[in-house]
């Protein structure tokens, strides 16, 4: 990589509903621990990222995809001086549910079992979802998001674990939970939540991080980033939303959703009411220019040796 400046474009194409889309590159960026309410999936395409998740570091460098799945607590920050540049989009539960009824035998609510996969032709099919999506290519965006997700889950596919709430502290812990989310402008103390429930702070402390990777204020914390997205979706200015989710100012708003969206919410925003204002003519590239994407993307790889496929992309002609 040549100089030291970061960047990074979190978007939406209105022709994907229930995605998002970003394109980055960080060389300092540190996320903190957070959450995501869609999948993660990353494409790495130059650099290391490393993200704690579930207890260990990850690494993912060129050629891999970082996989997250919903509401799963994990950081990130770069694993090489350079730092990393990616590709990612962030399907909805209910747009990868609606692909793995239609192309897998996964039984029960679909995940990703690895968070890491080496796969470079899938980290090929990303960075074509975004460039398509770029270039308002509708039918080869959503094709080649269609593939991209089916190619995963039937590589690293499988049916997410239910979340039983069996223990007494599982329950003092998502009632708390609610509870915050309830009062999410003006919270209570740790000592006085834990009253409401007839527990110790160390007690309910213990029980939230088990059940949720973190601790309460930090879950506070990705709460109202959360909820700042989504009433900066719906047109709210930053500093209403800073407000209505309890920072104590725009600045606190703006440290706190850099730190775990990527972008200010002033870019978000703008990015937002651009897709927005944009539901206009849908622009279709020449059939000759879609014909040659799709032939790129399920071209069968020219063999040198034996008819092996290379490792980690089981690819076949036609299939994802």
């Amino acid at each position: 990589m040549v100089g030291s400046d970061e960047r990074a474009r979190h978007w939406q194409y209105a022709e994907l509903p229930g995605v998002d889309l970003l394109r980055a590159r960080y060389i300092r960026k540190t996320f903190v621990r957070h959450t995501h309410e869609n999948f993660v999936i990353a494409a790495i395409s130059e650099g290391v990222e490393v993200f704690h998740h579930r207890g260990a570091d990850e690494y993912a460098g060129p050629g891999a995809l970082a996989l997250v799945n919903p509401d799963t607590a994990h950081t990130g920050r770069a694993g090489v001086p350079e730092g990393w540049r990616y590709g990612a989009v962030y399907p909805s539960p209910e747009v990868v549910a609606e692909i793995a009824a239609e192309t897998t035998t996964i039984r029960g609510t679909p995940g990703f079992v690895s968070p890491v996969v080496d796969d470079p032709y899938t980290v090929s099919l990303v960075h074509q979802v975004l460039r398509a999506a770029d270039e308002g290519n509708a039918l080869a965006a959503d094709t080649l998001l269609r593939v991209v997700v089916t190619r995963l889950l039937r590589l690293n596919g499988g049916p997410l674990p239910r979340r039983d709430i069996r223990t007494a502290g599982a329950r003092i812990a998502a009632r708390a939970r609610a509870e915050l989310e309830e009062r999410m402008a003006e919270p209570p103390t740790l000592e006085r939540l834990a009253a409401e429930f007839g527990t110790s702070p160390f007690a309910l402390l213990r029980a939230f991080r088990d059940a949720y990777g973190m601790p309460p204020h930090t879950w506070l914390t990705d709460a109202r980033v959360r909820q700042a997205r989504r009433l900066l979706d719906a047109g709210s200015t930053p500093a209403d939303v800073a407000a209505a989710v309890g920072f104590t100012d725009q600045p606190h708003l703006n440290r706190h959703f850099t730190r775990i969206v990527g972008v200010p919410p002033g870019a978000y925003r703008r990015e937002r009411k651009n897709v927005q204002d944009a539901r206009q003519q849908l622009l279709l590239p020449s059939e000759s220019w879609q014909n040659r994407q799709l032939s790129r993307t399920y071209a069968p790889k020219k063999e040198t040796g034996p008819t092996q496929p290379s490792s980690g992309t089981r690819s076949e002609s036609g299939s994802p």
